[in-house]
Parts: C-alpha cells; sequence; structure tokens
C-alpha cells in the first residue's frame, strides 16, 4: 500500500499580502523550513524585484526553491512539483516544512498532480522555443491551439504552443486524462487584505524596491548578456525596468508603471486562489493583523486540524 500523503501547511495569497513575514514569525512556534511557491524566486541574481527573503531571514530560517536557475531558463511547474517533492521526501522529522508563496500553478502541481509528459523530441522542442522568443501575442497562439488558456503571461503561453505542436493535442487534454497525484496533502492558510490596504503596500514596496537598486539589479543582468525578454526578466517589475533602460518609459512613470502592474497580478493571484482552493482545506485570515498575531492563529489552528 502506497505511504499516505503528508499534510503540509500551505500559505498563500497575493504578492505584498505580508507572507515572508507570517512565515518568519512561525519559526517561533515550529522548527520551520519554508520551500518558496514563487516562480520568480527561482531566479538567481533577480532579488529586489521578486522580494526574495533577506540574507538575514535566510540565515534566521531554512528556505528551499530559491536561486536555482539562472536569468533566461525556463522553470516549469512540472519541474517544480518533482523538485519539491524531492526537498519534501527528504526532510527530517525534526523539521516542520511549509509551503509559502503566490504562484498558483506550482501550489496546485504539488497538492493536485500534473499530468506526466509524454516523450517530446528536444530538437523541435528547441526550434519552437526559439520560434516562441521571437514572437509577440503568444498569448492569441496560445488560446487558439488550446481554448482553454486564460493567460498567465509569455512563458505559461509558450509551454502551451509546445505542448500542442509537439504531441498533436493541447495542454488542457493532457492535464484532464494523464494527471499523476499530488505528492502532498495541503492545509491552506489564505492571506487576505482589503484592496485599499494591499495597494498601499505595493506602492510602498515598489519605490522601497526602486530605492535599493531595482534597475541597477537589471542592468546588471542585461549586461551579463542576458536577453531583454528572457524568462524572469518577463515578470512584473523587471519588464517595467527593461522598457526604461530601452528608452520607452521614463524614470518619472516607472513606479507609477511597476505599481499598476503588480495590482493587476495581484487581482490575478486573489481570484486566483478564491475559485481555486477547495474550502474544506483553507482558513482565510486578515493580514491586516501584526504577523505574530497571524502566526500564532495559524498554529493553534494546524493544531486543532491534526488532532481533529
Amino acid at each position: 500500500m502506497a505511504a499516505r500523503r503528508p499534510l503540509v501547511p500551505v500559505l498563500v495569497g497575493a504578492t505584498a499580502v505580508g507572507k515572508t513575514a507570517v512565515a518568519m514569525e512561525l519559526r517561533h512556534h515550529w522548527p520551520i523550513t519554508v520551500i518558496s511557491a514563487d516562480s520568480r524566486q527561482v531566479y538567481r541574481r533577480l532579488d529586489i524585484g521578486t522580494a526574495k527573503p533577506t540574507p538575514e531571514e535566510r540565515r534566521l530560517v531554512r528556505h528551499i526553491g530559491i536561486d536555482l536557475i539562472d536569468p533566461g531558463e525556463r522553470y516549469s511547474a512540472g519541474r517544480y512539483a518533482s523538485d519539491a517533492a524531492s526537498w519534501l521526501s527528504d526532510m527530517p522529522e525534526t523539521e516542520q516544512p511549509a509551503i509559502v508563496g503566490g504562484t498558483g500553478f506550482y501550489v496546485r502541481a504539488l497538492a493536485d498532480g500534473l499530468f506526466r509528459e509524454p516523450p517530446l523530441d528536444s530538437q523541435r522542442r528547441q526550434r519552437i522555443r526559439d520560434w516562441s522568443r521571437q514572437r509577440k501575442g503568444l498569448g492569441r497562439w496560445a488560446a487558439r491551439l488550446d481554448p482553454a488558456f486564460t493567460g498567465g503571461g509569455q512563458q505559461r503561453a509558450a509551454r502551451v504552443i509546445e505542448v500542442a505542436f509537439l504531441t498533436g493535442r493541447p495542454l488542457s487534454w493532457w492535464q484532464r486524462t494523464a494527471k499523476s497525484q499530488g505528492v502532498m496533502r495541503p492545509w491552506y492558510v489564505l492571506l487576505a487584505a482589503p484592496r485599499p490596504v494591499l495597494y498601499r503596500r505595493i506602492e510602498q514596496r515598489t519605490h522601497s524596491m526602486l530605492e535599493r537598486g531595482l534597475v541597477e539589479e537589471v542592468e546588471a543582468v542585461l549586461g551579463s548578456g542576458v536577453e531583454p525578454d528572457a524568462p524572469g526578466l518577463d515578470a512584473v517589475g523587471y519588464r517595467e525596468v527593461v522598457q526604461h533602460l530601452a528608452g520607452d518609459l521614463s524614470r518619472k512613470d516607472l513606479a507609477q508603471k511597476i505599481a499598476s502592474s503588480t495590482r493587476r497580478y495581484a487581482k490575478r493571484q486573489d481570484t486566483w486562489f478564491r475559485h481555486q482552493l477547495r474550502a474544506a482545506d483553507t482558513i482565510t485570515l486578515n493580514s491586516t493583523l501584526a504577523p505574530a498575531d497571524l502566526a500564532r492563529q495559524i498554529v493553534d489552528q494546524w493544531n486543532q486540524r491534526k488532532s481533529s
């Protein structure tokens, strides 16, 4: 008989809602190890714009799933699920793992599983990837090839196109018919804030990122030979800085443009979590409370959940 999948707390919510601060407070209650579920924090050298935990925070709490690849490489939800399964299986019994992040597809890959990908010809795959990098409007192509595609950025659109061309079937078909089992049972903690509060936090964080050197961070990455539209630099915040460095966006308008894009991204995240998480496995907490108070609530409800 297969081993029962472990029950794992999963702390989710929109960008800037305060997930990292709460995770740091949990260390006072648990010997916690954070497994990041953030598709942008996997990139090395993209630190400021991805709001990675600081070196001090990473010294206090072990973080896994950060700084895995270089900008320009692709990292899929399937690869994340495989890697995270290994991280969980290797976790010492003395540590409490917690998934923390805002990338819904990563979270769902861990909890619900992904399709078992058929063998794909590597040369044809590379040609399609090269073709995708040279095209704009990939979302329209993806929607034609897979009517279930509802958006998710250039990287996800390229993935939909790749699977459709190489297998003759849309990605959504594979996800329905060739699905593997998830690697853990999730207990979701959804952090939520009133929209005016969240938007104010986004604006404050945007200004902080620029003051800390976001533009210089992007300049350094581009200076190392990474293409301006490479995976990693196509994320919210980075693509606006790339536009600025190309002369298409003034420094005066940069903060407003980043904050506006981030607000739209946060709204999409909020919608995804509200519609995709199973109510029976989810608690929702008001993130306007102090992180220490939220951590205590999480631990109390976790203990009740484990004992029921």
